[in-house]
């Protein structure tokens, strides 16, 4: 199918377009800024502008408004105008040039909305059939909703989500957290009795995907996990995934002084249960939030050892000694030839790449082969990087390397492997590196780059698994 996906280059987005390549849709990403888009989503979409949107209407199959203003900061004036205006205004387009197509109802629509709905629910359980509640955001909520449900009167099928609290890696909810939480600062918020309608990415895209072309998928939904918990659960869980306490509170009147009236968001909660998306028997990967936040926080499967050993037979490690050695290794449930292409294309850099780092391609090789440069840009942090990557080795479906001639590192050579396991490829990256200011570098291994590398390799093995699928 042609998809088009507006706010495809946020957090959902991305990982939204992902799934439905992984599911042979061709996409389009409605995009404001086109260079950004495709550092972004390198050759998984196609990046088309604004002035565009009637001609991909017309090609689309189906259409997906994820566009909207954060709601965490202050609420000033202008800030609910935002929030408001580019949730309704950008839908209420997208309706009416699904109207003016030549075939509405041949369409699907698929619009997100948020659990914000309901309102603070407290301990009442809340299903699709709940009335809205009050305050601003039910207020947006309801707003937004009416915009999308108007694709229905040209005939158009559409699905409305009701997103909760989503976790994934590089984005949403945890982002915020993981620092406090890893430094064993975290806790509850508030009360800690709120009720958090968390669900992993992977399962609200998977709704998503699955109501592109199942025609039940029809109406409001509640995308959330099967399992909502009270805030101080959610807080415990976090803690044990991390291996930390979770024991500091967040007191209710420092989060007002701090958001104001957006405290809500935070000192509020709905214990939404997904029961319309159960009922057409859709099936949660992550079901249970332990198992949600160990598959997002920890850095299984990633080894990263002193170097004792011998190291590979290699010029560049001659010259530049390593000190370290990360392992990981990744099972994709995709043939070799299939895979290896993806690996071959070095726009898809900035696509493995935490958003954070601000990736940007600035030189690309015409062919990537033994030899060729590739100059980029990126963020550790508030520090803009320049690297000069070349690669050192390239056998086509098996093996490549890339070293780093202009860096952070001292040392910095990354073997990439991929042998065949039936239907499937066990992709394997081994890294020998060695970071700068000598001893200073160990402690800065030690507290600071190691986790860094576990976050930047686990957040690469979840955008394969989202791709491909594993």
């Amino acid at each position: 199918m042609q998809i088009l996906v507006s706010g495809g280059t946020g957090f959902v987005g991305r990982a939204l377009v992902l799934r439905l390549r992984r599911d042979g849709h061709d996409v389009a990403v409605l995009g404001r800024d086109v260079a950004k888009g495709r550092a972004l989503l390198g050759s998984e979409a196609r990046i088309v502008a604004s002035s565009d949107l009637q001609a991909e209407i017309e090609r689309a199959d189906a259409i997906v408004s994820l566009a909207g203003e954060p709601v965490l900061g202050r609420w000033t004036a202008s800030k609910r105008e935002r929030i408001l205006k580019s949730r309704t205004t950008s839908t209420r387009r997208l309706v009416e040039a699904i109207a003016r197509s030549s075939n509405p109802s041949a369409k699907v629509f698929l619009s997100a909305s948020a659990v914000g709905y309901y309102g603070d629910g407290g301990d009442a359980v809340i299903t699709e059939s709940a009335p809205a509640g009050s305050g601003f955001l039910a207020d947006v909520c309801r707003a937004w909703e009416d915009e999308a449900l108007a694709a229905a009167r040209s005939g158009t099928r559409t699905a409305v989500f009701r997103i909760g609290v989503v976790l994934g890696r590089a984005g949403g909810a945890l982002e915020p957290m993981l620092p406090l939480f890893r430094a064993g600062l975290g806790g509850p918020i508030g009360s800690g009795r709120q009720f958090v309608p968390w669900i992993h990415i992977e399962d609200l895209v998977g709704m998503m995907a699955e109501a592109v072309t199942d025609t039940r998928w029809n109406g409001v939904f509640n995308a959330t996990g099967p399992g909502p918990v009270r805030f101080k659960e959610f807080a415990a869980a976090l803690g044990r995934a991390l291996g930390r306490p979770a024991v500091l509170p967040a007191p209710g009147f420092a989060i007002r002084a701090v958001f104001g009236e957006a405290a809500e968001v935070l000192l509020g909660g709905q214990r939404a249960e997904p029961g319309r998306a159960l009922g057409l028997g859709f099936r949660h990967r992550f079901a249970t939030l332990d198992a949600a936040l160990a598959d997002l926080v920890s850095g299984e499967g990633i080894r990263i050892v002193p170097v004792t050993g011998a190291v590979p037979a290699s010029p560049y490690l001659e010259r530049r000694k390593p000190a370290y050695v990360l392992e990981t290794e990744t099972t994709i449930d995709r043939p070799l030839e299939e895979l290896f292409p993806f690996f071959s294309r070095p726009e898809n850099l900035g696509l493995i790449t935490p958003p954070q780092m601000h990736f940007r391609i600035t030189d690309i090789p015409d062919r990537i082969e033994e030899g060729a440069l590739i100059r980029y840009r990126l963020r550790v942090g508030p520090a803009p990087i320049r690297w000069t990557t070349r690669i050192d080795a390239w056998e086509d479906g098996v093996r490549f390397v890339d070293s780093q001639l202009e860096g952070p590192y001292a040392s910095w050579w990354h073997e990439h492997s991929f042998r065949p396991d039936g239907n499937r490829t066990v992709m394997t990256d081994r890294v020998w590196y060695a970071p700068p200011l000598g001893p200073l570098g160990r402690i800065a291994n030690a507290v600071f780059i190691a986790n860094e590398l576990k976050g930047v390799f686990g957040y690469r093995a979840a955008v394969m698994r989202l791709r491909f699928g594993g």
